[in-house]
């Protein structure tokens, strides 16, 4: 399907057209045509209302009549206004004191009823106001711009904000809480866009957009694109989870909102169409998308289709969209049809975008809209506007205040929809009456017929129409009647009557071009307080002599341009081209006698003064007084400085409103009309103050006496004959300019520039001069701060070295003095030293003497020790032998007792071997039941399994049974330690079986092997552990047997004088037990008992090697009779083959 472009026209009033609006099915499929307005007819007003007829705004005026001012002042809440109004209620912040200011509003933003609207300023107030209840409440400070808000969340207290810092806050309107704070961005938040559930919320900078969960306010997802690229803006489509992102190069991507994937992409517009998009819209159904840009072309698509439906042209007068907002309605059901669009006048215009109406505006060229919010409901637009006040206006008193102009005509331009196919396709086509009629096209050929209204089109009516639906020719009658235009209106048809071109580009290079040298220092000869008005000037000044070098020269420039300048300071664009066409066109032959005063125009001007009042001509060539000094002061400054602004802006009216002499004629009919005070008048100075001054003068007569004077003039004398007819600007770029002497301009500018430059070198110089002067003084400074420094120092120094040489004086003797208390000291040390060694020797000699004596006494003590150790070793040696009694007796005992106590290890060890072979046997046995089944593999090791637990339930069985037997009779000992023996035979041979049997079997029960074998060897060194500490017992006692035998031949030596014992004993044989007790031993007597003391102990080692050789052999023979017993009662069991399985 090709696509269609559609125009609006111009409308000649401010406020449309239609009272309702209209409603129309979605546009998703209706054939595509293109449309532009028609010029059209201004009807005649009625007689008492001129101002329709200059295509005024009076139903604007009458809504600014009936408008409702708030001013919030320094209160936190309170009324909105005291009576309900009709139409529009203007809300502004003053803030009085010394310097009286109003603190500008930024953004505004509805909540999801549309009832209250959030509205924040350039400090950081966010205020709230209640439409229903009439109250406003502010309810945070945040200290800092805001850049964005959101007023639809979920939870319906809690707003959104973005911050000149980047950052995203959350607050709560009623505890006026901070309730999250969002960090993510690195540039400023652009949009805010809140989900349908007002769960989520997505915001949008330049170089990323992000995803925010309002419920944890965590960042989900985020957007990053290219530098190069960009981002516009990423929302929410609504009644949907669709993800709308909207780039710098004119891509639209659409993502699903669940897993974030994209779900299409808009293809590229028509050729000749293609625009940046800035500004986008989506109807409240999320079906028709609508994109705007630095155009007067509105593109819309249709996203079910994904195609563009409609391009829709604005009037010419807009050039740039800067933002778009479509107008709910509650019987439309979200397919909207009445879109706003706020253009780069500041001027939000409504239309239909089904039949391309224009319904109304709001804003003007005064008090334009910045940035305007719509609410959800379709009852209330809130604007911004330029002077920072936030008004809010009625829907309904819009769409029922409007009067109805003529209706606008169409002319189908062209229509790309395919005609073969559907060549019976009737084409609606609007005509200039109240009816539509079908009309054919003929065969494929696109029609194009323009459908006019019945006006008069002859020449001079062409000459007399202007821009915007106004007529030249009404408004002089109009200016006539009135005497000026209305003061709301004035600029509107100043622009319309000088026909600027407005051209935006071509006044942007110049500004771009920067401030002019000739005006860098502007501020010094025109000390104006106001800095932007000041600024202005200074820019308009320099456009102006970037355009063309003279104005850079021409003294009197800012004095002629100053009055547009202040009148027209929102708007420099206008300002600029004011002046250019006053300059173009009622500033003719000016420049010709450059740098000198226009010769030539003031000698027309005194040719007419001398026509019509020859005798004040006369009064003042006596007294000297020239054209300059009459006439001059007045072209150059435009009357500034004689007229007040209400006189100056009635004069203006008439000058622009007739031919360009017309000013000139002015200026003489403002002398003629002075004629009074002037004639009386006799110095120079007074003419030069009378002209340079105001004057008690009836502006008016002065209007009507240069209207006389142009019709009166002869035409030989008249300006009108040398001055060109009015020609306004040429569009695009400026006309050239250069009506003037440019050697001498060229030459002034060159001095100008070459003065520049040697003021500059001059400056440099100077500042290097002092530069040099200030290094100068410095050095010098320096200098004699360090010859003083230097003087300082030898003072000092010299103070020092008297300081030393003083301290050195006292040091010598000091060290005098201390020499002599050394010697002192050393004589005294040496006395103390002499004294000390004497008091030692005596003290040695002392020492020795003692240790002498503590010998004798030494000898003495041992000697009578060695008698008392020898009578205590006869006793000893009687004594011994009665122990050595006693405790052969006591071995006897003691040997009793172990062999008990080995028997009932014996009994306990059998007891524990029982108890695991019965737990073996039960867990055998259970095996073997599941087991039986397996293959004949596992039977091998299953076998020397149950071999292991029998052979160890049979020594169980032993152990078990030789207990018993030891408990009824011990005579069953030795056949019971017999039959353990045999077993513990028959068990080692079959424990080599079964290693043999491990070797060649596969290693799969190797750890269970290991920990069977490793039990078995544990139970063997615990019986040889028993074996070898009976050993050790033995041979105990044997080894201090010995030892008590050697020590008895070591005491031999001891008993060499028991002569006497033989003596004393008369029988023969007697052994050494029957020496007495006491008998008084002599130490002579012990050498004739030696041989007996010999003879007696070798037969007492005798008898205890026998004894135990026979103790020894007793316990094998009790052991022997055990195993034997053991072995004939329970004779070895075979059982079958068995395997385990692993």
């Amino acid at each position: 399907m090709r696509k269609k472009k559609l125009q609006i026209p111009a409308c000649p009033a401010a406020a449309g057209s239609i009272p309702g609006v209209n409603r129309h099915p979605p546009l998703c499929g209706p054939p595509l045509v293109k449309r532009e307005w028609a010029v059209p007819c201004v009807r005649r007003p009625p007689p008492r209302r001129p101002v329709e007829k200059a295509g005024g705004r009076l139903r604007a005026r009458e809504r600014r009549a009936r408008m409702e001012r708030c001013d919030l002042g320094g209160r936190q809440h309170g009324p909105i206004w005291q009576r309900r109004p009709g139409g529009v209620v203007n809300i502004f912040h003053s803030v009085k004191g010394y310097h009286s200011k109003t603190i500008r509003f930024l953004n505004v933003a509805f909540d999801s009823s549309g009832d209250s609207i959030l509205a924040g300023d350039h400090q950081g107030n966010i205020y709230v106001f209640d439409l229903n209840g009439n109250r406003f409440n502010l309810v945070q400070r945040t200290m800092q711009a805001c850049t964005a808000l959101a007023f639809n969340l979920r939870r319906k207290t809690e707003f959104l904000v973005a911050l000149a810092d980047y950052s995203i806050k959350c607050f709560d309107t009623e505890t006026k809480e901070l309730v999250s704070w969002m960090r993510g961005h690195d540039s400023s938040v652009s949009s805010i866009s809140v989900h349908g559930s007002g769960r989520y919320a997505i915001t949008t900078s330049t170089d990323t957009a992000q995803l925010w969960d309002l419920d944890s306010f965590q960042r989900k997802r985020k957007l990053n694109v290219r530098q190069s690229v960009g981002i516009q803006k990423v929302f929410f489509l609504p009644l949907s989870n669709t993800i709308l992102s909207c780039f710098k190069d004119n891509s639209v991507f659409a993502w699903e909102f669940d897993t974030l994937r994209c779900k299409y992409q808009l293809p590229t517009p028509v050729e000749g169409s293609v625009f940046l998009y800035k500004v986008f819209a989506v109807t409240r159904d999320g079906r028709i998308f609508v994109a705007g840009g630095k155009s007067n072309h509105l593109h819309l698509w249709c996203l079910e289709s994904k195609q563009l439906m409609r391009i829709i042209q604005m009037p010419a007068k807009v050039r740039a969209v800067r933002h778009l907002e479509f107008l709910p309605d509650s019987f439309d059901g979200g397919s909207n049809q009445v879109l706003g669009v706020l253009s780069q006048d500041n001027i939000m215009r409504f239309i239909n975008i089904e039949t391309c109406k224009l319904l109304f505006d709001i804003g003007s060229h005064e008090e334009g809209i910045i940035t305007a919010a719509i609410s959800p409901n379709g009852r209330y637009i809130a604007s911004v506007m330029e002077n920072g006040n936030l008004n809010l206006y009625s829907v309904q008193a819009l769409t029922q205040d409007v009067n109805k102009p003529p209706s606008p005509t169409f002319k189908v331009v062209e229509d790309w929809s395919k005609c073969t196919s559907q060549e019976n396709k009737l084409t609606m086509r609007v005509t200039s009456g109240r009816s539509e009629q079908p009309w054919k096209p003929k065969r494929s050929k696109i029609q194009s017929r323009l459908l006019k209204l019945n006006v008069n089109t002859s020449p001079e009516n062409k000459e007399n129409e202007l821009p915007g639906g106004l007529n030249k020719k009404r408004l002089r009658a109009l200016l006539k009647g009135f005497g000026e235009y209305p003061e709301k209106y004035r600029m509107f048809v100043w622009r319309s009557l000088l026909q600027l071109p407005e051209n935006h580009l071509a006044f942007s290079s110049l500004i771009d071009k920067g401030t002019h040298s000739a005006f860098v220092n502007i501020q010094d000869e025109y000390p104006i307080k106001s800095r932007k008005l000041l600024r202005v000037l200074q820019r308009t000044l320099s456009a102006l002599a970037h355009w063309s070098a003279i104005f850079a020269e021409m003294p009197y420039i800012p004095l002629l341009a100053f009055p547009f300048v202040k009148l027209f300071q929102n708007n420099q664009l206008i300002c600029f081209e004011v002046v250019a066409t006053v300059v173009v066109n009622f500033c003719q032959h000016w420049f010709e006698y450059f740098p000198n005063p226009p010769v030539n125009v003031l000698s027309m001007m005194e040719n007419v003064l001398a026509h019509h009042d020859k005798e004040l001509l006369q009064h003042l060539i006596k007294y000297n007084v020239t054209s300059q000094v009459y006439a001059w002061p007045l072209l150059e400054t435009l009357f500034s400085e004689v007229l007040t602004r209400e006189e100056w802006l009635k004069v203006f009216d008439n000058i622009f409103s007739n031919h360009p002499s017309y000013f000139l004629m002015m200026v003489v009919a403002y002398i003629i009309c002075s004629r009074v005070p002037l004639l009386r008048c006799n110095q120079r100075a007074d003419f030069e103050y009378f002209f340079h001054h105001r004057n008690n003068l009836d502006i008016n007569i002065v209007i009507k006496e240069a209207y006389q004077l142009m019709e009166a003039t002869p035409l030989d004398i008249h300006p009108k004959r040398m001055f060109d007819d009015f020609i306004p600007l040429t569009k695009g770029q400026y006309p050239v300019f250069n009506k003037y002497p440019k050697f001498i301009v060229d030459y002034q500018t060159r001095e100008r520039e070459r003065i520049r430059q040697d003021e500059i070198e001059y400056l440099q110089e100077r500042q290097l001069m002092h530069e040099l002067e200030a290094k100068a003084h410095e050095q010098k400074a320096e200098d004699e701060a360090w010859y003083r420094k230097q003087e300082l120092l030898q003072e000092a120094e010299e103070q020092k070295r008297k300081m030393l040489l003083e301290e050195e004086e006292k040091l010598v003797e000091q060290r005098q003095r201390l020499a002599a208390v050394k010697r002192e000291l050393k004589a005294k040390e040496l006395q103390f030293l002499d004294a000390s060694r004497r008091r030692f020797l005596k003290y040695q000699q002392d020492q020795r003497q003692m240790e002498l004596k503590h010998l004798d006494d030494e000898i003495l003590r041992k000697v009578s020790m060695r008698e008392q150790e020898t009578a205590a070793a006869v006793q000893d040696v009687e004594v011994r032998r009665m122990e050595l009694e006693s405790q052969r007796q006591l071995f006897e005992q003691r040997l009793i007792k172990d062999q008990e106590a080995v028997t009932k290890e014996m009994k306990e060890e059998v007891d524990a071997h029982q108890r695991r072979v019965d737990l073996e046997d039960h867990v055998i046995q259970r095996l073997m039941e599941v087991d039986r089944e397996e293959q004949q593999k596992a039977q091998i090791v299953a076998e020397e399994k149950l071999a292991k637990a029998e052979q160890k339930r049979v020594e169980a069985n032993w152990r078990l049974q030789m207990l018993h037997k030891l408990r009824r009779d011990d005579e069953d000992r030795e056949k019971r330690y017999e039959e353990i023996a045999k077993l513990l035979h028959d068990n080692r041979v079959k424990e080599a079986e079964l290693l043999k049997a491990m070797r060649e079997a596969e290693e799969k029960k190797r750890e269970e092997v290991t920990q069977k074998r490793a039990q078995l060897e544990k139970e063997q060194k615990a019986a040889a552990a028993a074996n070898e500490h009976r050993k050790r017992f033995l041979e105990d006692r044997m080894n201090d047997t010995l030892e008590l035998a050697g020590n008895l031949q070591r005491e031999d030596g001891c008993f060499e004088r028991l002569r006497d014992l033989k003596a004393r004993c008369t029988e023969r044989g007697v052994e050494l037990q029957q020496v007495p007790m006491s008998g008084n031993i002599c130490l002579n007597d012990l050498s004739a008992s030696e041989s007996s003391l010999h003879m007696s102990l070798g037969q007492r080692r005798g008898e205890l090697a026998c004894e135990e050789r026979e103790l020894m052999a007793e316990v094998r023979r009790l052991r022997q009779k055990l195993v034997s017993q053991a072995r004939s009662r329970h004779p070895p069991t075979h059982f079958p083959a068995t395997g385990w399985t692993p």
